[in-house]
C-alpha cells in the first residue's frame, strides 16, 4: 500500500487507487463447524471498488499507459458482468479517461445501477445468446471499439495482463499471508483470471497445492477442463453472475487447474446468504459459489485435518441487493422451500 506523506507530517493515500490489493486473508469459524482441515478467505470485497477486480483495471490500464496505447480523454470500453466495470470506470475517472460498458442483462440492477452512479456509460445487452449474436456484449463491445476513434478495448477474456495482475499481486499475498502453508484454493472461475494468475505463482512456490475451479450447471469450463472440447450442449440459462462462461476465455490457464466442481444458483444464493448471517461477512453470489464449492468437497471428504484452505470471496453484498439479498427475488425463482424456508421477516415498521 502506497501512502503519501505531508509536508506537514499527515500520512494520507495519494487518491483511491494506492488502496488496490493487500486485502485481509480471514479464518472462518461458524459456517466451517465441524469440517475437516482450517479455512480463511481471501476478502477482495477490501478492495475500494470492492471486488477483486480492481486488481485488473488497474493492471491493464497502467500497462496500457506505459506502452503509449492510451492519453488522457481516450475511451476505455470493456465487457462486463459488473464488477470489472465498475471497477474500470472507477481508475478511468481518476485518471482522466471515458468509460463505456457493455453488460449482460443478467447483472444485477444493483451492478448497473452502481456503473452508472460512477460516470460509465452503458449498454446492457441480452445474457441468453450466443457469444458470435451481435446483440452479446462480447460483439457490442467490439463494435464500439471499431466505432469510437481513441478507444481501447480491455477484453478481460482474452487478455493475458489480467492473469498477470493477480500473479503479481493476490497469488503473492496468500502466499505470505499463509506463511507458506496453504494446501488447497477455491476460487470461482468466469474470466479465469483470478485463479489462474493466484493458481501460476502459488504452484511456482509448491507444486502440491490443489487448484480447485468453481463453475456453474449451464457453464462450459468443466467439461471443456475435462476434455478439452467446447460442448454446446453444456450450455443454458443460469443466474450466478461473474461465474462460468459459454465460451472458452483465454485468461483462463487450465493446466494450472487441478479440477473443477459444478454448483447450483439455489445452493450458492442460500451459502452466501449463510455465509453473511454465520460470519458478518456481506458476501457477493460468486461467493456463495465458492463457500458452497467447499461445503460439498468436504461433505466427499476432500479435506483432511490439515488442510489448509484459502477460499476466493471477489465481491460484496451490496451487488446483490435486488438478487440475492431479496426475499422477493428468491421467491420469484423458487429458492424458498421446505428445505430452505426463510427465517420470519424481522423488518417491522412503526
Amino acid at each position: 500500500m502506497m501512502k503519501n506523506k505531508t509536508k506537514d507530517g499527515m500520512k494520507v493515500q495519494n487518491n483511491i487507487l494506492s488502496l488496490i490489493g493487500n486485502t485481509p486473508l480471514i479464518r472462518l469459524e461458524k459456517i466451517v463447524a465441524g469440517f475437516d482441515g482450517n479455512f480463511f478467505t481471501k476478502l477482495e470485497a477490501f478492495n475500494p471498488g470492492h471486488s477483486n477486480k480492481d486488481r485488473i483495471a488497474l493492471h491493464i490500464i497502467e500497462e496500457a499507459e506505459k506502452k503509449g496505447i492510451i492519453s488522457p480523454g481516450d475511451t476505455i470500453i470493456e465487457t462486463t458482468s459488473g464488477n470489472t466495470g465498475f471497477s474500470l470506470a472507477m481508475v478511468s475517472l481518476i485518471k482522466g479517461y471515458e468509460c463505456i460498458l457493455a453488460v449482460s442483462s443478467k447483472s444485477s440492477k444493483d451492478k448497473i445501477n452502481m456503473l452508472h452512479a460512477m460516470g460509465a456509460k452503458v449498454y446492457v445487452c441480452p445474457a441468453n445468446v450466443s457469444a458470435e449474436d451481435p446483440r452479446s456484449y462480447y460483439q457490442v463491445a467490439k463494435k464500439l471499439h471499431s466505432e469510437i476513434k481513441d478507444s481501447v478495448y480491455i477484453n478481460q477474456y482474452f487478455n493475458d495482463l489480467n492473469i498477470e495482475a493477480h500473479y503479481k499481486t493476490t497469488g503473492p499475498e496468500i502466499w505470505k499471508q499463509t506463511d507458506g502453508k496453504i494446501t488447497h484454493l477455491v476460487a470461482s472461475s468466469g474470466t479465469g483470471g483470478t485463479i489462474s494468475g493466484c493458481a501460476k505463482y502459488l504452484k511456482e512456490q509448491n507444486p502440491e497445492i490443489e487448484i480447485i475451479g468453481v463453475d456453474a450447471y449451464g457453464s462450459v469450463l468443466k467439461k471443456y477442463h475435462e476434455t478439452r472440447e467446447l460442448d454446446t450442449n453444456e450450455i443454458y440459462p443460469y443466474r450466478i453472475e461473474g461465474l462460468g462462461k459459454n465460451l472458452i476465455p483465454t485468461a483462463t490457464d487450465f493446466d494450472v487447474i487441478d479440477t473443477f466442481i459444478k454448483v447450483t444458483d439455489e445452493d450458492s444464493a442460500h451459502t452466501a446468504r449463510e455465509v453473511t448471517r454465520s460470519e458478518g461477512l456481506f458476501v457477493g453470489y460468486t461467493s456463495g459459489a465458492a463457500m458452497q464449492a467447499v461445503k460439498q468437497l468436504n461433505e466427499a471428504s476432500y479435506f483432511d485435518k490439515d488442510s489448509v484452505v484459502v477460499i476466493i470471496f471477489p465481491d460484496h453484498g451490496s451487488r446483490y441487493m435486488s438478487k440475492i439479498y431479496s426475499d422477493t427475488w428468491m421467491n420469484e425463482q423458487g429458492f424458498f422451500d421446505t428445505a430452505n424456508e426463510e427465517a420470519p421477516n424481522k423488518i417491522e415498521y412503526i
